[in-house]
């Protein structure tokens, strides 16, 4: 099989089913799997990020997994360095990388060769952008830079301060400087997909399977290190700990909410998420071959990885 510069991408949305997949790909192609969600990268956020097992990783090595504690700066700049690095570092060993995960910019990032504005974080301005009002931040990036406000979910704040982070650094918009050099892979998207009620099903078995796992306690322990553990991070907010899941345990944990309120939250910020991932993934469908998983697809999914392999 031509598995020379060849890359595999298993996208799709939470809870639908691509790391199963990929782990039966992967032993089948002889595999590694590089992650491309923006948590996994963080050490001890293993629950709520729904990271391998170690069986799993017995099973196929894993690359981008536990990088950097929850605490340090990890870019996005960083990951698609560290992301193309271990590609080659599979090719260069004969064997086949699949990209696997559901966070759309670091998709991007690694098969759009995204060149990535490298502004150094400025901790000071945004521990003070912290303190604002999340709309009125998204609204500022609006008039600023149009164009990646379009991109951001108005949510999720880590990446609105990255952006007026970035603009205030340079002078220039992030949405110019982020400019295309595509690597020299070839490259098969598959993307993973359900029927909404059958995810937004998986996703609430998911949520109740991560509690019971032992979620709060993994919140609990990261909320009582550095530095979430000091005054000013308030015991949550910062960087790592403002990602899914992390944000509303965390306000039970605080004592803010009840665990049925914060489990509630949980259920429905991750369907939100979901149509987030699905706005991203839309950007690219016309290079994305589409499965429904309702059923077991893996045969098909095989099948189209294995004729892209004999391809010349």
């Amino acid at each position: 099989m031509n598995q020379q510069k060849a890359l595999i991408a298993i996208l799709g949305p939470t809870a639908v089913g691509k790391s199963a997949l990929a782990l039966k790909l992967a032993q089948e192609f002889r595999g590694e799997i590089v992650s491309a969600d923006s948590r996994q990268v963080y050490r001890g956020m293993d629950i709520g990020t729904a990271k391998p097992t170690r069986a799993e990783r017995a099973r196929v090595p894993h690359h981008l997994l536990d990088v950097v504690n929850p605490g340090e700066a990890f870019s996005l700049a960083d990951y698609q360095q560290r992301a193309y690095a271990a590609i080659d570092a599979i090719h260069a060993r004969g064997n086949l990388p699949f990209l696997v995960g559901g966070s759309g910019l670091y998709v991007r990032a690694v098969l759009d060769g995204l060149t990535i504005p490298r502004v150094a974080p400025d901790a000071a301005r945004r521990a003070q952008l912290e303190t604002a009002d999340a709309a009125m931040l998204y609204a500022r990036l609006q008039e600023r830079d149009l164009r990646a406000a379009e991109k951001i979910d108005p949510r999720n704040k880590r990446r609105v301060i990255r952006a007026l982070e970035v603009i205030e650094t340079t002078g220039a918009t992030i949405s110019a400087q982020q400019q295309q050099a595509p690597p020299d892979y070839r490259v098969l998207r598959i993307g993973l997909t359900l029927p909404r009620s059958e995810l937004y099903a998986r996703i609430n078995a998911r949520v109740d399977a991560m509690i019971a796992a032992g979620f709060v306690e993994e919140v609990r322990g990261l909320i009582a290190q550095p530095p979430f553990n000091s005054p000013l991070a308030g015991g949550i907010q910062g960087g790592a700990m403002s990602g899914l899941g992390y944000r509303q345990i965390a306000l039970f944990v605080n004592g803010q909410i009840d665990l049925e309120e914060a489990v509630r939250l949980l259920k429905r910020d991750t369907r939100r998420f979901v149509h987030h991932q699905y706005s991203w993934f839309r950007l690219d469908d016309a290079r994305i071959i589409w499965f429904d998983v309702s059923s077991d697809a893996s045969a098909e999914v095989r099948a189209v990885v294995a004729e892209f392999l004999n391809r010349d």
